[in-house]
């Protein structure tokens, strides 16, 4: 089968990288004021250097900078977005792991004025980035969706005085995305991926019924949540690869939502403007690969089998099998592979090591060479 050349690629990967322990003293010494942010900043570029050459060196056709300038793979993002501030209340997420719930308390966000762009949002980021890849690498960047700002507080969040209709939020929310993908763009970016947990969350019941408590439509929030995205998306600058990495929490080795796909995938496959799909298939919160019928000619499936959330490796016969189950939905041809999620969506990280980390991205490329070729 002909390798692929441009995003997805065969063998791909969501972001999100384990910080090493320079990077973590790094972090700690300057929020106790021990360094300067220009130190913090050097730091910084030197554990990227090395993740960049990690992601080359098993073999993979784009790189991350593994969001090693970032706390959270989103609240980061949002804060940075004009009328939107930090919340005196906490959010409050639980998650779950096999061992009990962890609780995860985020300053929140609120709306408090019109929604727009400064500049652009991890500009800075990016263009290190693709100043220090190989030139057989594709840089990739990673954004939250737009449906993340509304996921994260709802009605309540956003001013009525400033939005007392929430149609011109979506607008002016899509209008903020859309200067920011121009923006990448304009520095380089051909392989952008918007980072989305609501479509996932929101095959859960409980999720829809949270959803309904914040003032949403709990059966029509994914729909809304698509058009805002693809209006962002709309006119986007060509040549501008866009895929969307679904999840249903990620946060030290737990996680929020699970169920499978078949709520929202009418629409996730048929409607969102994006050219592939990164989704979680690690285990059974997932469900079956069903839903892969619905996905349509000409976008692509990155299945996520490899998890982050274990150090322990899972065997080429095992995800050779599995890829094979999905194949039975969707053709070969439209398959990927990558690990479920990223490995540390926030800057603590998932409950495994850098070498199970880099063993785990080296599996995931032998795989897709014995698959795809």
């Amino acid at each position: 089968m002909t390798p692929r050349v441009t995003p997805p690629f065969r063998a791909d990967h969501v972001g999100s990288l384990l910080r090493p322990p320079a990077l973590r003293r790094a972090r700690e010494d300057f929020a106790k004021s021990l360094i300067s942010g220009e130190e913090l900043g050097t730091a910084e570029d030197a554990a990227i250097r090395e993740v960049v050459e990690l992601q080359r060196a098993a073999g993979l056709r784009s790189a991350t900078d593994g969001e090693f300038r970032r706390a959270s793979w989103h609240m980061d993002f949002i804060h940075r977005l004009r009328g939107i501030g930090k919340s005196e209340r906490k959010l409050r997420v639980t998650f779950h792991n096999a061992d009990g719930d962890v609780e995860f308390t985020p300053a929140g966000l609120e709306v408090t004025g019109k929604i727009g762009l400064d500049d652009v949002v991890f500009g800075e980021h990016f263009a290190f980035l693709k100043s220090i890849v190989d030139p057989s690498v594709t840089p990739k960047q990673t954004i939250p969706s737009p449906s993340m700002v509304y996921y994260r507080g709802g009605r309540a969040a956003v001013d009525e005085t400033v939005y007392p209709d929430l149609e011109e939020f979506y607008e002016d929310l899509a209008k903020a995305y859309a200067e920011e993908i121009a923006g990448l763009a304009a520095l380089g970016c051909t392989y952008l991926q918007l980072d989305d947990t609501s479509l996932a969350y929101l095959n859960d019941p409980e999720q829809r019924a949270m959803v309904a408590r914040m003032g949403g439509d709990p059966d029509k929030q994914h729909v809304r949540n698509i058009a805002t995205m693809n209006a962002a998306l709309r006119g986007r600058p060509a040549g501008v690869r866009v895929t969307t990495h679904l999840c249903r929490g990620n946060f030290r080795s737990s996680w929020v939502a699970e169920g499978g796909y078949d709520f929202v995938a009418d629409a996730l496959f048929s409607e969102l403007d994006v050219d592939g799909y990164f989704l979680e298939f690690d285990d059974e919160r997932s469900g079956g690969f069903e839903p892969l019928r619905l996905v349509p000619e000409g976008k692509y499936v990155v299945l996520g089998l490899v998890t982050t959330k274990r150090g322990e490796l899972e065997s080429v016969d095992s995800l050779r099998r599995r890829i094979d189950k999905a194949a039975r939905y969707v053709d070969l041809g439209q398959l990927c592979l990558s690990p479920q999620c990223g490995f540390s969506s926030t800057e603590e990280g998932n409950d495994l090591t850098l070498d199970e980390q880099k063993a785990k991205l080296e599996r995931v490329v032998e795989t897709a060479a014995l698959v795809w070729g």
